[in-house]
């Protein structure tokens, strides 16, 4: 299995580097007369940064592979500044033999028959906490700089003076400059587009001196449920081998279960010893400068480490071909002052998510930043991380990570027959190449991702409609159709379908025991059994009447004095529970609206504005409201939820802060799935160009490259 995976990850890095260098711009819409000069668009919003203690770190990486840095243009000072990739896991040893094997659940009454749920028992604390934070990533190293003054002390973060860093995006080259102790230093900071690692060169007179060196260490994996992935204070839980020699390193890690590999090599002259446990010093011997090759794996390297030049090429052309791929949005030609603020928000969330989003795995909410919720990958998430790499013209990128639907697929179907339904019942959150649900009162009980793999599909068939796109999806779509059209409760009485009980409504803020119909799952079930019907005619098959006879008789999304609610059997709703998603409004945005009455979404979308609280929603939320907004044709609204929030704050580095977890990177890929729907347009949307923008002559927007949302 562990080579079946690296292979599939090599190939995957493969292809993902022939469609960056190889994917030219195409016109989008016969509109777009006028090419977008993509290189000023992206270079006007070059990171220039000079304030010591931003929370985020300024980030180079590859996708699968992210090193975060402070101002000094290493990890030098930052603990928030980490190392982290998409394959570097780690479990702790199970709790007394027991393995998730073992893990009972509970067996909840639903709609009068009881079944088992992957819910918490509390006969099993010991094991259930083992599941809810393993695996967990893991840090992978911290690398900064040595800094002393003349006197021999160490330098603190405010001794540095003029500190300015600069990132352009457009070749992915950081440039760091500070003075210490009157000392100027010079750091160009580069991910390895090709490997998982950076190159630095530095340069500082009499780098020979002493006052400058670098430090290498090593953690063990971190209990925390956030954080920074990394226990600097076990230094006997883990082991380090080191070969050292007069220009290279390689380090062999091992944590528990996990190894890996990490080389060194450096030009220009140094010296390196070992300090203390885990921890390695590199100190200079040349006088003016030093190039530093640092490279971390899941598996030893069969080829040499590159040098900083070769390292600095390649990051050039990967970073051009990035952005030459796919869409553009161009908003400089526009009146309303706003526009740069909301082009430097698409710009820097298309760098961050390329940076932390592209691997083989589905990113976890923090990305490679650090290690929220235990770094593990939430399915009911994958919507808001991936979606938008289909509107913008780069569904490989969205294609590698959408593996999991496949080898999550067998187990699904287990869970999902185990409780007595067809097809597949998709997880919520897992990680790494495990299987086991994360056993608590939510998470088991989500059903809002289900549809999601139809919705995928459909977004890679309408980018590559052919037998192979048929051939990847058709066997997932159907299964969970499948499962979705068993699940809904048929109510005699009432001759009608019902969602629930037992479910967890998309804002995780109802009891999962009486709660029933919610808006958004209900409009949601529509749209993936109708799009599952015309799958399986393009299958060659014939329409499935079980799913026709769901569709006609599934329950009508719940209103109440002329309103949407949350779910049908929700009281007080406007006032106890205004707070978290507002996912009603997502039923006419994110998705195309089977079964919304659009007057009645338009009052409903009214009075989420005028109660809600948003200073306890998330990132993803206001995206998700500027779509419902355009749909609406409140273009006004939709720029104003997308910029004008607390809430919804991308600092410095474009990193999502606001509501919840920060970074919170759902709010990067909504923003892009926004702001290329209202650019480009939706299934039904009005004639003419950018039609969920305003239309009172203050915005020009061109565009390139995007396509149509559902």
């Amino acid at each position: 299995m562990i080579v079946k995976n690296l292979l599939f990850q090599k190939a995957a890095r493969k292809a993902t580097l022939l469609f960056l260098s190889m994917i030219f711009l195409q016109a989008a819409d016969a509109q777009q007369a006028i090419k977008i000069d993509r290189k000023a668009l992206v270079t006007r919003h070059k990171l220039t940064i000079t304030d010591r203690n931003l929370p985020g770190p300024t980030q180079v990486g590859n996708g699968h592979f992210a090193f975060g840095f402070d101002i000094t243009g290493l990890q030098t000072f930052s603990q928030g500044a980490n190392t982290m990739s998409d394959w570097g896991w780690h479990k702790f040893p199970e709790p007394n033999g027991q393995t998730p094997a073992d893990f009972k659940g509970q067996e909840w009454d639903t709609q009068g028959r009881m079944v088992w749920h992957d819910v918490s028992n509390p006969e099993q604390k010991e094991l259930i906490n083992w599941m809810r934070g393993n695996p967990q990533r893991l840090n992978l190293g911290r690398f900064g700089f040595i800094l002393k003054k003349k006197d021999g002390s160490s330098v603190v973060l405010n001794d540095l003076q003029n500190l300015l860093q600069k990132l352009d995006m457009w070749t992915g080259i950081a440039t760091s400059t500070f003075e210490v102790d009157g000392k100027s230093v010079k750091i160009t900071t580069i991910g390895d587009p090709n490997r998982d690692g950076i190159a630095i060169h530095v340069e500082a007179p009499d780098l020979n001196d002493g006052q400058i060196g670098f430090f290498l260490e090593f953690p063990y994996a971190s209990h925390g449920e956030f954080g920074n992935g990394a226990d600097w204070n076990s230094p006997d839980k883990h082991q380090t081998q080191a070969s050292l020699t007069s220009n290279s390193a390689i380090f062999h890690r091992t944590l528990d279960g996990t190894k890996f590999d990490v080389n060194l090599k450096w030009a220009n002259g140094a010296t390196i010893k070992n300090t203390k446990p885990h921890r390695y010093e590199l100190m200079p011997t040349g006088k003016t400068q030093v190039d530093i090759v640092l490279s971390f794996s899941k598996t030893p390297l069969k080829t040499p480490l590159s040098t900083f030049a070769d390292i600095k090429k390649a990051s050039e052309i990967h970073w051009a071909n990035f952005w030459k791929s796919g869409g553009a949005i161009d908003l400089s030609g526009s009146k309303d002052p706003r526009w740069m603020e909301l082009e430097r928000r698409i710009v820097l969330s298309q760098y961050v998510m390329a940076v932390n989003e592209i691997g083989s795995t589905p990113p976890q909410e923090s990305g490679l930043v650090n290690n929220g919720w235990f770094g593990k990958y939430h399915f009911e998430m994958i919507w808001w991380h991936e979606a938008h790499y289909a509107l913008w013209g780069r569904l490989p990128l969205m294609d590698k990570s959408m593996r999991v639907y496949d080898s999550n697929l067998q187990t699904s179907i287990d869970r999902a027959k185990k409780q007595g339904y067809e097809g597949a019942r998709w997880p919520k959150t897992v990680g790494d190449n495990e299987h086991w649900e994360w056993p608590n009162e939510i998470n088991p009980l989500l059903i809002w991702q289900q549809p999601h793999p139809i919705f995928f599909a459909e977004l890679a068939y309408r980018t590559n409609p052919n037998k192979e796109t048929l051939a990847k999806w058709g066997k997932v779509v159907i299964q969970t159709a499948n499962f979705m059209a068993s699940y809904p409760y048929y109510n005699k009485e009432q001759d009608r379908y019902i969602l629930g009980y037992p479910l967890q409504v998309v804002s995780e803020n109802a009891d999962p025991r009486t709660c029933y119909n919610p808006t958004f799952e209900l409009s949601y079930w529509r749209t993936g059994l109708l799009l599952a019907q015309k799958w399986r005619k393009r299958l060659k098959l014939p329409t499935e009447p079980k799913y026709a006879e769901v569709l006609a008789k599934l329950s009508k999304l719940p209103v109440k004095d002329g309103l949407y609610e949350s779910w049908e059997n929700i009281t007080n709703m406007w006032t106890k529970y205004n707070f978290e998603h507002p996912a009603l409004t997502g039923a006419y945005g994110l998705l195309p609206g089977d079964g919304v009455d659009v007057p009645t979404m338009e009052r409903t979308f009214n009075k989420v504005g005028e109660t809600w609280r948003f200073d306890r929603t998330w990132g993803w939320d206001f995206p998700m409201l500027a779509m419902c907004a355009a749909r609406l044709g409140h273009g006004d609204k939709a720029i104003e939820y997308l910029l004008n929030y607390k809430s919804f704050d991308l600092e410095q580095h474009g990193l999502v802060g606001g509501g919840g977890p920060f970074p919170y990177f759902p709010g990067n890929g909504g923003l892009l799935y926004a702001v290329a729907m209202m650019a480009a347009g939706w299934d039904g949307a009005p004639n003419g160009n950018a039609p969920g923008f305003p239309k009172d002559g203050q915005w020009m927007v061109k565009w390139e490259g995007l396509k149509r949302a559902l």
